[in-house]
């Protein structure tokens, strides 16, 4: 499937899922403008990927925070500019500053992973759709999480938020339908980036995933970035608010115990619910 003369706009774009994904598109020959918080980072992902497609200025790097909304609709313009309008959007940016009890949930950082994520993944689809309307039609592809299908304890914001994205994919899909925009998302399961390191490098922790995935292996950002290349072209025109598993089956069982790492942290107790006693 040839991407050749198509401008698709990627969020989170300097490393793991969103910079796979900018990869497989450049190869796939489209102009791909990737955007995230770090210009160092972005640069050298940009700079890699045009070496490795042999076209320089394949991939354009658009420093730009996703939760402020002047600089969302300037990293669309920038993409429509390099581009020559705008086809596609993977927005991949997003995370979760909260792990722990609710009990002990710290406020702040809950509301920061909430504007991240659900205000972030707003204000993308909000002026990237503009851009995709005024093309004549186009697709959307929110990045979500198993952690929105399956529960994931002490995982604080980031289910409920990545559930929010699942929701925001019907809505968007419901409405942009009659401008042939599509919007669809995926939900990625244990995928194999610097994130998730200290997860992998926890014995207890990798067993317990690899026991609750029917297929046995870690998932490589290679297989989000091939489907999200699918849901942008032109093999899934009648597709549309659909948010589907890409987690090597492991929705089909339950979600992950953090138990081997949290505990020492917050205590048996604390992990149902009990605060520390005040000394």
């Amino acid at each position: 499937m040839s991407f050749e003369g198509k401008s698709v706009l990627v969020t989170g774009g300097g490393s793991g899922i969103g910079a796979g994904t900018a990869e497989e598109l450049a190869r796939r020959g489209a102009r791909v403008t990737i955007v995230g918080r770090g210009a160092d980072r972005l640069a050298d992902t940009a700079r890699r990927i045009g070496e490795l497609v042999g076209r320089p200025d394949q991939v354009l790097a658009h420093s730009a925070d996703v939760t402020d909304e002047d600089a969302v609709a300037g990293a669309v313009a920038a993409a429509v500019e390099h581009g020559g309008g705008l086809d596609g959007v993977v927005a991949c940016a997003g995370g979760s500053e909260t792990i722990g009890p609710l009990t002990q949930m710290d406020t702040d950082a809950w509301k920061r992973t909430v504007d991240l994520n659900v205000n972030g993944m707003m204000l993308t689809l909000k002026h990237s759709a503009r851009a995709l309307v005024a093309r004549g039609g186009g697709s959307f592809v929110a990045i979500s999480s198993i952690a929105a299908s399956n529960t994931h304890r002490w995982f604080g914001a980031y289910g409920p938020t990545k559930s929010a994205v699942d929701h925001m994919v019907a809505l968007a899909a419901d409405e942009l339908g009659a401008s042939n925009v599509r919007v669809n998302g995926i939900r990625p399961g244990l995928i194999e980036t610097e994130l998730v390191a200290p997860i992998l490098d926890d014995p207890a922790i990798a067993e317990d995933y690899r026991v609750n995935t029917p297929i046995p292996r870690i998932g490589q950002a290679d297989d989000v970035a091939k489907f999200a290349a699918f849901l942008l072209g032109d093999e899934s025109t009648w597709l549309t608010g659909q948010v589907v598993n890409v987690d090597g089956g492991q929705m089909l069982r339950r979600g992950p115990d953090f138990t081997p790492m949290l505990e020492p942290l917050f205590g048996a107790d604390g992990l149902r619910g009990v605060m520390p006693e005040e000394g």
